[in-house]
């Protein structure tokens, strides 16, 4: 769970000291945050996808092709890396035609530039921390991440602010504080690989091993779904900041505060969900079909449980939310009414973080695509629209339509690992 806090706790740390410099850096923050998140989630999505694979291997003890799997991983994580960068930058040039508010492009857009070079990074660092969540090995890039959190921080402090005899940048130099931390975690997570005793076996394969058409196309048949399953899921919230920005510049302020929130709840749940995946595999890599059940069932009321801990204190200090982030009382008295319908969609949030995360173990992930259109793109966004315009909701409108989509996403997925629990068990008979 650490581990992937980690992955998107640089987001909060930008959004919350940005929030300090200016409330219009903290609204044009919140734009790109959003579509950089999307573009964060779909690339972790397609990394995903080496982790059934590494875990089945482990558990057969078929450890000598796991190297193998990694470098192919790696190949096909930078091309992906490349395609998401031009798409940011197709981005950058349409931003005017948008309708945003015209006094936040200047910010806007040389923070979205910024960022985008950081995918670069990050998507060669999420192919090393699945390798290594694959072999039960969690805890190294935890540390990593932390460390790199850490730097951001302090460079956050430095380039935005000016301290230390730099310039005072605002929201220019939080991207700049993101990059440099990003390139500092792909850094130390490949020495600590070439490196580190724990790898060594692993490292020397991987030098020998080679690019292989049969890899890359494993590599795209489980990453793909994965990456268009969790782009999807993010679409429900990323897109709907276009809704937000018609609202104007505090609502797309509040927006982005309530974004960082519900991430750093999502990831908690994701990183219990991201074990339960590593297990079902390990476990499907022996044949294990009864402990695959088992091990779902057992993540999906520890995860519930997580929730309930996670909107107790959430609803308790929804008055002072808002004030973390910003000194705006419209920010924040929009952040309370939003607060409610967060809680109302963790009960989904939580199931269809186990599920989704079920099926990958089982390597069962081609359903995951129709199941999130329907509930992000046929549920979840229309009724965005629906309730924060026609039916007058604003903000708040928006928000409610996410306890719909991914409470369906949830019972779907459910459905389906069913279905391919009991075609494993018959397989097994």
């Amino acid at each position: 769970m650490l581990g992937q806090l980690g992955t998107i706790i640089m987001g909060f740390a930008d959004t919350l000291m940005v929030g300090r410099y200016s409330t219009e850096a903290l609204a044009a923050a919140g734009f790109v945050n959003n579509i950089i998140g999307l573009t964060l989630i779909l690339g972790l999505g397609f990394s995903y996808g080496l982790t059934p694979i590494v875990s089945a291997l482990y558990g057969r003890g078929e450890t000598g092709q796991i190297a193998g799997k990694l470098k192919n991983s790696l190949l096909a994580n930078n091309l992906l890396s490349l395609v998401l960068v031009g798409l940011m930058l197709l981005l950058w040039a349409v931003m005017p035609q948008l309708g945003l508010p015209a006094e936040l492009l200047p910010l806007m857009r040389p923070y979205l530039l910024i960022l985008s070079v950081s995918i670069l990074p990050q998507m060669a660092f999420n192919a090393l921390k699945q390798f290594s969540e694959g072999i039960q090995d969690t805890r190294t890039p935890m540390w990593v991440l932390i460390g790199a959190n850490a730097l951001n921080i302090m460079l956050n402090w430095v380039f935005i602010f000016g301290r230390l005899g730099c310039p005072s940048m605002g929201l220019e130099g939080a991207g700049l504080a993101t990059l440099v931390s990003r390139i500092a975690a792909w850094g130390v997570m490949s020495l600590l690989f070439h490196r580190h005793t724990r790898y060594r076996t692993y490292a020397r394969a991987f030098g020998k091993a080679h690019v292989q058409t049969a890899d890359l196309r494993e590599m795209n048949r489980m990453g793909l779904p994965l990456a268009m399953q969790m782009g999807m899921e993010a679409a429900s919230f990323s897109l709907t900041a276009i809704y937000v920005g018609w609202l104007g510049s505090a609502s797309l302020a509040a927006h982005q505060i309530m974004i960082t929130i519900g991430q750093l709840c999502f990831m908690l749940y994701y990183g219990l969900s991201a074990a339960v995946a590593v297990l079902v595999g390990y476990h499907r890599g022996r044949n294990e079909m009864d402990d695959t059940r088992l091990v779902a069932r057992t993540g999906l009321w520890m995860t519930w449980a997580l929730g309930v801990l996670c909107v107790v204190p959430l609803f308790l200090l929804r008055y002072r939310i808002g004030g973390w982030f910003t000194d705006s009382a419209e920010v924040s008295r929009l952040v309370v009414s939003a607060i409610i319908p967060l809680i109302l969609y963790q009960f989904g949030d939580c199931m269809q973080c186990i599920y989704a995360n079920a099926l990958r173990g089982m390597a069962d992930v081609r359903p995951l695509v129709p199941i999130a259109f329907f509930a992000y793109f046929v549920v979840s966004l229309p009724l965005g629209y629906l309730f924060g315009f026609p039916l007058q909701g604003g903000l708040t409108g928006v928000w409610m339509a996410f306890p719909f989509g991914l409470t369906t996403a949830g019972v779907l997925y459910y459905i389906r690992f069913r279905q391919t629990y009991h075609k494993g068990c018959l397989q097994k008979t």
